[in-house]
This record gives structure tokens, C-alpha cells and sequence, in this order.
């Protein structure tokens, strides 16, 4: 059965979480439809219904471990990046915490996604590895064939890959199943790719950075489609200020982006539409598909 896409009318519902400062900063929609939230400065894993009621909040055991990036696993628990912490969580939809360390020490894990092949991906942003994480919680990592590429982001592919994003290195990366790594070059040296994503289209859609970031200076402030077999097409996006973070398919089959404080939609065709966020500074990061696009603030991811 074919079912029409929704429409998004722009308007936003906020909903306060019980601790200031916590830094929300990536969202995942479990099978059950309970949004899970990771907590950077917080230090927290979160849990709400989409409503904002039931709201739940699960401190990591050790300090300082910042996390980042949540994703459902294919055993249905939610998988987190722990930045600065050097490990992988795991949490049960009952708030069973379990923690894996990352044999590269101090490597900065920073975005993680679901594979074809039902493990969890993640990148090694200062370790400039590309990490697959079991299940069972057994770690195997690829080392990156450009040095200090920066990976910062992963998605699932259209072709049973992941696509990964190097920031330093203005490149677009595929890694198979098999942990082989081809590399794109972008059209400009200083782009800044960031968050990426799979599009309705089945094409990659990412963002690309401006301004200061991760001790870069970087020229992006673009959405730009790569396909699979990698030719790029850039949009500039029409707010001249602040730096696009995430990016996600949202229920209308749109691209949709976080940009400080507004949201930004992108068509197939590469037409951009901004809307503004209420809170005003609202430094919007984390987004996934929902009824709504739902986005949280925070650092950049």
C-alpha cells in the first residue's frame, strides 16, 4: 500500500527537561515511539513520549563521558557514542546501562548508525578509524587511508554500505561490510562536511560546516546530494549566519537540517526553506523523523 507523505507546516512544540544545562544533543525515535536523547553536558541518557510526558533520565557511571550520537540497534536497545568517555554504551528501553571500551584510547568517538549487516558504525574522530561495534558489545576497527581525516559522521547507505563524512579532509567515505574504504573528494578543499544521511531519493545528503569548528576554520554553510556513485551537487543555504549540524529525512520525504535557531528544509531538488526556532539562540543540533521533525539544542555534534 502506498501511503502519501505528511506535510510539515513549520510549527514547533518545546518541551523543558527537568535539568538545566543539560545539553540534549542527538535524538532517536525507538520501535516503540519513545524519543531517547543523549545529555552532553548532562552527562545523561534521556527518554520521553512524543507528547513530552514520561520524561526519564539515566546518569552514566563514569564522569565527564559526554555523550553524543544515539542509535537504535538492531536488538532494539539504543547505542551511544561516549566522546570524551572513550567508550559505547548500550541502553535497554528499561534503562539497563552497559559500556564498551574502544581499544584505540583517546579517539573521540563521535556518530554512530545501524548497519545492513545489524551492527553498530561508528567514526573515530581524533583516532581517524571507522569502529563496528557487535551485539555483544565486540569491537573491531578500520584505520582510515587519509590521515587525521576527522570522520564525524556515519550513515546507512542505499547500497548496503556506510557513508561517512571526513571533516578535515573534505571528503564523502564508503566503508563495506568488509571494512574496505573508498574515498570522494568534494568540489572544495574547505567544505567541512558534517552530518549525513540517506535520502527518500537514494541518494547521500549531508551538510557542510561554517565557520570555526573543531580547530578549523571551514568554507560550507551548504546542504550538498552525492550519489552513490559520487557525484556531488552543493546548495548554498540562504541564512548567512551560524553553521548547519544535523540532517535527517523527515516524514514528508523531505531533507531537513538544524542550523542555530531555525530548521531548514530541502527538496529533491535542492530548494531550501528556513524556518525559525521560538527559543530564541536555540542552538539546534539533533534530529530524527517523527510526526514531526523533532530537534534539541546544543553544542555542535
Amino acid at each position: 500500500m502506498c501511503h502519501a507523505a505528511l506535510e510539515t507546516d513549520g510549527k514547533f512544540t518545546e518541551f523543558s527537561l527537568p535539568n538545566p544545562g543539560s545539553g540534549p544533543t542527538t535524538i532517536a525515535i525507538a520501535p516503540d515511539g519513545t524519543l531517547w536523547f543523549t545529555e552532553g553536558t548532562g552527562n545523561r541518557i534521556g527518554r520521553m513520549a512524543p507528547d513530552g510526558t514520561g520524561i526519564k533520565e539515566y546518569d552514566l557511571p563514569n564522569a565527564g563521558s559526554s555523550p553524543r550520537i544515539i542509535a537504535v540497534g538492531s536488538d532494539k536497545n539504543l547505542w551511544f557514542t561516549e566522546h570524551l568517555g572513550n567508550r559505547i554504551g548500550r541502553i535497554t528501553p528499561a534503562g539497563v546501562l552497559s559500556e564498551f571500551t574502544i581499544p584505540t584510547p583517546n579517539c573521540q568517538p563521535r556518530a554512530i548508525a545501524l548497519g545492513a549487516d545489524g551492527n553498530l558504525w561508528f567514526g573515530e574522530f581524533t583516532g581517524n578509524k571507522i569502529g563496528r561495534v557487535a551485539p555483544d558489545g565486540k569491537i573491531t576497527e578500520f584505520a582510515i587511508p587519509t590521515p587525521d581525516s576527522g570522520p564525524r559522521a556515519i550513515a546507512a547507505g542505499p547500497d548496503g554500505n556506510l557513508w561517512f563524512s571526513e571533516f578535515n579532509a573534505s571528503k564523502i567515505a564508503r566503508i563495506t561490510p568488509r571494512g574496505v574504504i573508498t574515498e570522494f573528494e568534494l568540489p572544495r578543499p574547505n567544505s567541512g562536511p558534517g552530518d549525513i544521511t540517506t535520502g527518500a531519493d537514494g541518494n547521500l545528503w549531508f551538510v557542510e560546516l561554517s565557520g570555526r569548528a573543531d580547530g578549523r576554520q571551514v568554507d560550507g554553510n551548504r546542504v550538498a546530494r552525492m550519489t552513490p556513485a559520487g557525484k556531488v551537487t552543493e546548495f548554498p543555504i540562504p541564512s548567512p549566519m551560524g553553521s548547519p549540524i544535523n540532517i535527517a529525512v523527515g516524514p514528508d520525504r523531505n531533507i531537513w537540517y538544524t542550523k542555530q535557531s531555525k530548521l531548514g528544509r530541502v527538496t529533491p531538488e535542492g530548494v531550501i526553506t528556513e524556518f525559525d526556532i521560538p527559543t530564541a539562540n536555540g542552538g539546534a543540533t539533533g534530529l530524527d523523523r517523527g510526526q514531526r521533525p523533532a530537534a534539541a539544542g546544543s553544542p555542535d555534534r
